[in-house]
């Protein structure tokens, strides 16, 4: 499958089933409404006749990589080493393939723990060029999705947001290496990167949520089944995609 080998030696994640429950509350809760924060998670938790304090939501948010999507100011100071580029999409007009690819990463739950799940898309037809799945947030399993898409071609704009994997050296010298320009979201709009948002929300409804993962062959075994799925789906009328690497 050409996945990373940490992939295929998942054990899962230490948090109590308790956490676990909540987590899947959070992430369902919030591929619903992306906008909402830790304090109105734990409004919503309450709701449903869960008692969480916001310090555990907030936690657990940050582990499961959820971000409230709207403007915020910009309140911390990028580590060194790290690289932030220009936002270079707005107003552009999609008009072929390999012109715009973006990237991100989002949570899966699995039955005794969760992974995480990254994805190159085109933003033209909407094909998943690659994926991988990983138990950690390192970069590694973003640079294994990169270095696969990229032997099938590569795109004019590479679009990420401005998260720790991206910004990195590894990351930023691997795609400004391949002659690609370099695009980043502005900090706190994930909207600028909207098609992956839309992916994700198709990934979880149409494949993830009726799913309950016990191992990690079985998810990459079925979410490759999807993907294939997703990139000959004809409900967009511009998918000619072949099989994601």
């Amino acid at each position: 499958m050409g996945l990373a080998r940490s992939t295929w030696y998942y054990e899962p994640v230490g948090e109590t089933e308790e956490n676990l429950e909540i987590m899947r509350l959070l992430d369902e809760q919030y591929t619903k409404t992306p906008f909402y924060g830790s304090r109105r998670m734990v409004a919503w938790l309450e709701s449903v006749d869960r008692i969480v304090n916001r310090k555990r939501v907030s936690r657990l948010m940050r582990k499961m990589g959820l971000e409230a999507i709207y403007p915020k100011p910009r309140l911390s100071i990028p580590a060194p080493g790290r690289r932030t580029f220009p936002y270079l999409l707005r107003g552009l007009a999609i008009t072929r393939p390999n012109q715009v690819w973006s990237t991100d990463i989002t949570y899966i739950r699995m039955r005794g723990g969760f992974m995480y799940l990254t994805a190159i898309l085109d933003w033209y037809s909407r094909c998943v060029l690659a994926w991988e799945l990983s138990n950690t947030m390192d970069v590694q399993f973003c640079l294994a999705a990169l270095e696969r898409a990229l032997r099938g071609g590569k795109p004019d704009i590479f679009n990420t947001d401005q998260g720790s994997q991206f910004t990195g050296h590894e990351f930023t010298s691997h795609v400004l290496g391949a002659g690609v320009q370099f695009s980043m979201d502005g900090r706190g709009r994930a909207l600028d990167n909207i098609f992956v948002e839309r992916l994700w929300r198709t990934v979880k409804y149409e494949e993830v949520y009726l799913k309950d993962y016990a191992t990690v062959p079985e998810a990459v075994q079925s979410l490759a089944a999807y993907f294939r799925f997703y990139n000959t789906d004809v409900r967009s009328g511009l998918k000619q995609c072949t099989d994601p690497a």
